[in-house]
This record gives C-alpha cells, sequence and structure tokens, in this order.
C-alpha cells in the first residue's frame, strides 16, 4: 500500500506488517526479527469453563485476501480468518476481519478488526486482543505516552540475563550492566508506562537520525473495554507499541469476556491510526510529540470515520447523542442541588450501577460533564444502554433505571437527572478524597536502588517500583494508627495496606487502627461506615470495633480482588463501595478505634488501597455526636 508519502508491506494472505518505508528509511519495524514478528494483531483465548487470565497466545493470521476499496482517494484490504467445527480446541472460535486502509495524502495508515462469534459455536474466554509493533532498536530509542512521561529509553538487550537482575515478578528487572551507563541502577518495568483509557489517546516513539516519529492514535474509546478509568499498556522496550483494545490488566478475571455455546457477538476494535511524521522546519525532535498531538485532535474531530468500508462501522448519520443536565442531592452538604461538576457521564450496555467497570462485550461512551452538570455524549451506535455516572468528590455510582434506546439519527435530551449518594446521617469524619484513587495518600519515595528517573519528584511517583517494600520501612514498630482530627491522610495514611515481611522471609497480615472521640453516642442507633476502596489484590478487609480480637468481626468482604495494582505500579483498580452498620452500643463517649485488619499473606503483593472512608452519624440523631 502506497500513497507517496510512505509505503506499507503487509504479507498475504496473513495479514502480517512485515515493513513500513518512510522518509528514505526501508523499514521501520525491526528487521532482525521475522517477518512474522514485526506488526501483528494478536489475542489470548481459552476454553470455556477456564479459570483466570492466562490462556493460549495467538497471532492472528488470514486465510484469505481481498481489496476492498481501491479508487484514487484510497485503499482498504481484508485479511480474513473463518472457523469452522474441524477446528474445536485448536483455535479461537471467531471469524476475523482485518483491514487496512491508506488515503491518499495521509502520513500514516489506518486499522481495525471484526470478531464475529456465531450463535452455534462453542464457548470460549477471551482475556486480550491488541495490536502491536516492534520498531527498529537501531532507530526508535524516545518514547513518550504524556507531556510529563516520555523519555529516553533502555535497549532490549540490557534487560539480557547477564546485564540485568530479575525482580519480583517477571515483567520487572534491575539493570545492572545495561549497554549504555546512563541507565545502570534503574527498574524497567513495561506496567511504569500504563495510561487510563480517558488520557490514552496518542502514544509513541521518536528516531532522532533522520528525525521521525511513530505514533499510535486512538482517536474513541468506544471499542475499549472498561470504561475510562480503565488502565491499558502504551509501550515498553523493544521498541514496542502497542494499541491494546481488551485486557484484564488492573481488573483480573473479571474483565476477561467469557462467551457461553450459543453466545452471538460481534464487535469492530478501531480503526486505530498509526501516524508517521518527520521535521520539516525544526530542528527539535521533540516537535514531533508536540504534532502529533495536533494530529490526535484532528482525529478525534474526524471520528467516526466515513472511510471505513465495512457495513459493521456505523457512520455519523447512523449513530444518536443523548444530553441532559446531572445534579446532585446530598442534604448533609447542602439543602439545594449541588452541580455534578466533572462528572463522568457514559452509556454503556445495561447492568447494575458501576458494572460498566467490567463491562468489555459490548461498546461504551463516555463524556465529562461541565461545571455545571451538563453533558452531550455524541455518535453513540444505536442500541440499547444504560446512562451510567459517577461524580468526583462524591461516594457511589449513578445509573438511571430506564433503558435508553438509541436509534439512528436520534438526540434524546435526558432532562435534569438527579444523583443521591449513598447517604445515613451527616459526616462525623472522613478520611481522603472520594475520587476513586488512592492518589491523595502518602506515596513514598522509592528505594534508591529501585528507581525509575522519570517519576523521581514526578506527578505519578507511585509508578516507582518496589513502593510496597518502603512500608516496613516506615512502619518498623507497627502498623498505621490514624488519629482524627491529628493526623494528615496526605502524610500519615500509607497509600496501601500491604503485608510486611518476617524475619524468616514469609510475611503476614497488617492492623491498621483509626481512633477519633465522641463526646455524645447513641447507644441505640445505628451508624454508617462507608469504606470505598480504590484496588485489592487476593486480600480481605476486616472491620472491627474497639476490640482488635473481635470474632467474628463487624464486618468482612472476605476475599477479593485480583488488580494486581500494586505491583503493576496503578493507584486504582476496581472500584469497591462497601457500607457498613455500627451499632451505636459498640461505640463509647470518648476515644474509639476502628481497626482494619487485612489478613492475606502469602505474598508480598496482596493488599488494598482505600479511595474514602467515613462514619456518618445515625440517620434520627444529627444534633447529637459531635467530635
Amino acid at each position: 500500500m502506497d500513497n507517496g508519502n510512505l509505503q506499507v508491506t503487509i504479507s498475504k494472505p496473513e495479514g502480517i506488517v512485515t515493513g513500513v518505508s518512510y522518509q528514505g528509511i526501508d523499514n521501520l519495524l525491526e528487521v532482525r526479527n521475522e517477518e512474522s514478528d514485526r506488526g501483528y494483531w494478536d489475542l489470548v483465548w481459552s476454553d470455556e469453563g477456564t479459570a483466570g487470565t492466562a490462556g493460549t497466545s495467538y497471532v492472528i493470521k488470514g486465510s484469505k485476501f481481498r481489496v476492498i476499496v481501491e479508487n484514487e482517494e484510497q485503499v482498504e484490504i481484508s485479511f480474513t480468518r473463518a472457523w469452522s467445527s474441524s477446528l474445536e480446541g485448536k483455535h479461537v472460535p471467531l471469524n476475523i476481519d482485518k483491514r487496512f486502509i491508506v488515503l491518499r495524502g495521509s502520513s500514516g495508515f489506518y486499522s481495525y478488526a471484526i470478531f464475529e462469534h456465531l450463535k452455534e459455536w462453542p464457548g470460549f474466554n477471551l482475556p486480550q486482543t491488541r495490536i502491536v509493533f516492534k520498531l527498529r532498536k537501531d532507530k526508535f530509542r524516545y518514547m513518550a505516552v504524556a507531556d510529563n512521561r516520555q523519555r529516553r529509553m533502555p535497549l532490549p538487550e540490557d534487560r539480557s540475563p547477564r546485564r540485568s537482575r530479575p525482580l519480583a515478578y517477571p515483567e520487572a528487572a534491575l539493570l545492572v550492566h545495561p549497554v549504555e551507563p546512563e541507565f545502570k541502577g534503574e527498574v524497567d518495568d513495561k506496567y511504569q508506562y500504563s495510561c487510563e483509557n480517558k488520557d490514552l489517546y496518542v502514544h509513541g516513539w521518536i528516531c532522532s537520525n533522520p528525525p521521525v516519529g511513530w505514533w499510535q492514535i486512538t482517536p474513541s474509546n468506544e471499542f475499549r473495554s472498561g470504561g475510562p478509568m480503565k488502565q491499558n499498556l502504551t509501550s515498553h522496550v523493544g521498541p514496542t507499541n502497542l494499541a491494546m483494545f481488551l485486557s484484564a490488566h488492573y481488573v483480573g478475571e473479571d474483565m476477561v469476556l467469557k462467551f457461553q455455546r450459543g453466545e452471538p457477538w460481534k464487535k469492530v476494535f478501531g480503526p486505530v491510526f498509526i501516524y508517521l511524521n518527520t521535521l520539516i522546519d525544526n530542528d527539535d525532535p521533540l516537535w514531533l510529540w508536540e504534532d502529533a498531538k495536533e494530529q490526535m485532535l484532528t482525529e478525534v474531530q474526524c471520528w467516526p470515520y466515513n472511510f471505513p468500508a465495512s457495513e459493521d462501522f456505523p457512520k455519523s448519520e447512523q449513530r444518536g447523542c443523548v444530553s441532559g443536565r446531572l445534579q446532585v442531592s446530598d442534604r448533609h452538604v447542602s439543602d439545594d442541588y449541588i452541580s455534578a461538576n466533572g462528572a463522568y457521564v457514559g452509556l454503556a450496555p445495561p447492568g447494575d450501577a458501576g458494572s460498566w467497570q467490567t463491562e468489555s462485550k459490548g461498546y461504551q461512551f463516555w463524556t465529562r460533564a461541565d461545571a455545571d452538570g451538563y453533558f452531550l455524549i455524541s455518535d453513540v451506535r444505536t442500541g440499547d444502554y444504560n446512562l451510567y455516572a459517577w461524580v468526583p468528590g462524591f461516594i457511589g455510582d449513578y445509573k438511571k433505571s430506564a433503558i435508553v434506546t438509541i436509534t439512528p439519527g436520534c438526540d434524546l435530551d435526558m432532562g435534569d437527572l438527579v444523583y443521591e449518594p449513598p447517604r445515613d446521617g451527616r459526616t462525623l469524619w472522613e478520611i481522603g478524597i472520594p475520587d476513586r484513587t488512592a492518589a491523595e495518600f502518602y506515596v513514598p519515595d522509592p528505594d534508591p536502588k529501585y528507581s525509575n528517573k522519570l517519576y523521581v519528584n514526578h506527578p505519578d511517583r507511585f509508578r516507582q517500583y518496589g513502593l510496597w517494600e518502603r512500608y516496613a520501612d516506615l512502619y518498623p514498630n507497627g502498623d498505621v494508627v490514624y488519629t482524627v482530627g491529628v493526623s494528615d491522610y496526605r502524610t500519615d495514611w500509607f497509600f496501601a495496606q500491604v503485608t510486611r515481611k518476617k524475619d524468616d522471609d514469609k510475611y503476614k497480615g497488617t492492623a491498621w487502627q483509626i481512633k477519633f472521640k465522641l463526646d455524645n453516642v447513641d447507644q441505640t442507633g445505628t451508624y454508617k461506615l462507608r469504606l470505598a476502596l480504590a484496588t485489592a489484590h487476593v486480600a480481605e478487609l476486616q472491620v472491627r470495633i474497639n476490640n482488635p480480637d473481635a470474632n467474628p468481626p463487624v464486618f468482612t468482604t472476605g476475599v477479593i480482588g485480583h488488580d494486581n495494582t500494586i505491583a503493576r505500579h496503578g493507584i486504582h483498580g476496581l472500584y469497591r463501595l462497601y457500607s457498613i452498620d455500627v451499632k451505636g452500643a459498640l461505640l463509647i463517649e470518648g476515644e474509639n478505634t476502628i481497626f482494619l485488619t487485612q489478613p492475606m499473606c502469602s505474598s508480598a503483593l496482596q493488599g488494598l488501597m482505600y479511595d474514602y472512608i467515613r462514619l456518618e452519624a445515625p440517620p434520627s440523631n444529627n444534633s447529637t455526636n459531635k467530635l
């Protein structure tokens, strides 16, 4: 495929991108790799009933090649792979159509794919699918994910056994004898460059000689799973560039697509745009990043594209839009409605409130409300949805109970919507900010021997490796004790409740304390403890009141979570909210203590992150219980 600006070479009928020629470079992809290991779609799948997120990795190879469009303005080609019952147990039961598009005058190429599971086919699991491009390591050394997350990267051989030391899990390596001394003593870990869907519109690599940028632009999140806060990989040492469509990272098995026999399904992933640029009247290679951001805005404005030939990708006039205003009603904050300033408002397949976090079979459409709570969700595919929202500063999830049906060309005005967040009584005290992350809590400096220079004095300091080990350093003689009215959650509440390593190299659980005073106690009333968790990984949260040895505890979550956020340098995984009744008879006038115990302790990487904690007075007696 050649439009005069670039040339894309693709194997047929497999549909593997073997070469990309641009600006005098005969191939931007790694020429030392096998042709099948340069640019490809792949997936991970497993048989129905398989537990966990693992499976068989499969590079998607077509068996039939077709030219869909070929004229002066556009070339679109297709590589299809059909499934039949003779392949049962051997290949994923999907029909797959991979497509590539080059437009006249464009400095890049597009790719999308249509996955289809027919009703009579066997069930299966689909934990992951993506596009992978492996660029030339002698050319692309500088990676950019965001304005403040970009750097020159180590070489892939720096991770070899003779140049690195393995760390707590395979993705992380300590560079001890890198090719270039500047990287000595750094940790390399692909999860340090993860990004939330809402921020993941453009990322890529820069070659300085000659100055060339390779950028992966995702103009819409409609085909990504898990909503705006879902975290995905971007790029990593290789140099490797990823377009992630579906993954279980930071969620676990709850995010795995699971199909039963007899369940029809079809989904379009993409298109995404691979954008190439070069310097013209500028000698600063970092200008390529600025130009890529400008191109990203152009692509977003052009969404949905009008050029994909597949009937499964609807054009703008075939879609609909939804608008309205969201307000918050919390009588313990204000007698008036509160504007849902900056609320995340979205349409996702019907389900329970918050179910969009783990939804991945359908499409999702999200926006941010303005300062007055007004929102507009445009270019929504036809179908049935629920309207969901969550509001920074308030706990819980909003869901409009009525189904929202989108038809071609519709313009639905939802009018004024009111979210009533969970609330029984007035706030006696609170810890943290209800924003679904643990970012506001104390994130320590890393152990100097595990540092990544990019995140030194960085807002995302939580992305450093090994911070779980710092807990025992900072609390050598006991666990967190937080005194309401005295302690400051920004400095006195460690960002993750992790396990503690013992002298015999085993681990033990931890028990944190919240101390608070009550001048008056309603002995017959019921107080409410709101516990919002930002993540959990093979953990259990037990709550006890004024008796650390109470058995059973007042409340337990049971064992929850496979988010793996602690290991993967995230500041959140799945959001979980627990509302716990606390009988007044358990409290006393004067000093009280809540014990938060996490007993699961088979590894260093188990634990919890809190989002927000609040104790509410009983609903019928809000004039007492003063601190």
